[in-house]
């Protein structure tokens, strides 16, 4: 799939500007949130198409988002500011990829990494959520392939990675359920990704504002690598955009915190990494130890409490699933991976900051309030300073 791609290379600069002219005649409408781009946020590299995980041909996305109740804590009954995400690596199919795990700061979990780490392969979706939904996502993706999908499945270990939205949402009432996981798996799509508040992202604070889903993507060549983040971690005051000291200077009523306050939070962040690139899982490994990297840009620093987990897949080589025998694969050498390596930190860079521009203030549990990002006074910082892109 990854060299059918050099065809149509030429093409991507002209989708890429005919998309880049619609996103921002709807931002300009009012039609659908800006993303960071529209904003004015400078970034490097090359977005695909969509500048989405999507953009890996087969990957399909899809949330469930579970919001209701108002007011005081009442463990088992909310407020709920939950839910969860669903990354399907080659469209709803049994159809395990090459894939590679790194955790920057290993406070968190993703169940089914220690398979990823030893065989080398993802079988199945990558699935987010809240902490204390994991158990119920895990074993509801098994329950998937036997009724919805008519898959038998000899062995699966699911992989399902969390971060804590405590701040906001009542974890502790456990409000995903089978009939939500089984939601956003059958909800996954390619094309647009929505972002912010939204899936396993509904109660996240990334940065001391409100976080939740954002994406990206870039090209190498003739291939793409996409990024999809749950931004739930960071402190205000190191928040940098563009080299900008966002965190620090903006004013107003966004400042404001209720405890416990989500600057001071640990808090954690999940990355999943595609690519159309035929890349052995060491090679995929080495692309998710970029990630870190994308995330130091905006000022993280893996905190002492931080789950910073991490896993990147590739859609080539469907030999990925062979159980015996020896199978031809396609690879890339390992002289060739800088252009994807910088990929990796670029896209993630720009997936963290679409993930904060695309929030919406949301108040939760005892009215904790997480406060969005201001645009305004982003686009005002970054004209500030130099940065406004036109």
């Amino acid at each position: 799939m990854a060299r059918d791609l050099r065809s149509i290379g030429a093409s991507w600069g002209r989708a890429l500007c005919a998309i880049c002219a619609l996103c921002t005649a709807a931002a300009l409408g009012g039609q659908t949130p800006p993303r960071a781009r529209a904003l004015g946020v400078p970034f490097t590299g090359t977005p695909g198409p969509l500048n989405a995980i999507t953009d890996v041909p087969g990957v399909e996305v899809g949330h469930t988002t579970i919001v209701r109740g108002d007011g005081a804590l009442v463990v088992g009954q909310g407020p709920v500011r939950t839910g969860v995400t669903a990354i399907w690596p080659r469209g709803k199919r049994w159809s395990p990829v090459f894939a590679g795990w790194f955790a920057g700061n290993g406070f968190g979990e993703m169940t089914g990494a220690p398979w990823v780490v030893e065989g080398g392969v993802l079988g199945g979706p990558v699935m987010i959520t809240g902490t204390y939904s994991v158990g119920v996502v895990r074993d509801a993706v098994n329950s998937y392939f036997h009724e919805v999908l008519r898959t038998p499945i000899p062995w699966h270990q699911p992989v399902v990675g969390e971060t804590s939205d405590a701040f906001l949402n009542d974890g502790q009432g456990q409000h995903v359920t089978k009939a939500h996981t089984f939601e956003a798996l059958t909800a996954a799509r390619g094309g647009p990704v929505t972002e912010g508040n939204v899936g396993g992202g509904t109660g996240m604070v990334a940065h001391g504002f409100k976080g939740g889903i954002g994406t990206a993507s870039r090209v190498v060549g003739p291939d793409i690598v996409g990024v999809l983040v749950q931004a739930n971690y960071g402190t205000r005051e190191r928040l940098t955009i563009a080299g900008v000291p966002v965190g620090r200077e903006i004013t107003g009523a966004e400042r404001r915190r209720t405890p416990p306050a989500p600057a001071d939070r640990d808090g954690s962040i999940i990355v999943v990494v595609a690519t159309t690139a035929p890349l052995l899982p060491h090679q995929l490994e080495r692309l998710a130890r970029r990630v870190p990297m994308g995330i130091a840009r905006l000022g993280g620093t893996a905190s002492n409490g931080s789950g910073d987990i991490f896993i990147a897949f590739s859609t080539a080589n469907p030999g990925a699933a062979a159980e015996t025998g020896a199978t031809p694969l396609t690879w890339l050498p390992n002289g060739d991976l800088t252009p994807y390596f910088d990929a990796t930190v670029e896209a993630t860079e720009e997936a963290i900051v679409n993930a904060l521009v695309a929030a919406t203030t949301m108040t939760g549990i005892d009215d904790h309030t997480a406060y969005a990002l201001p645009h305004d006074q982003l686009r005002a910082l970054l004209a500030k300073y130099g940065r406004l892109a036109p």
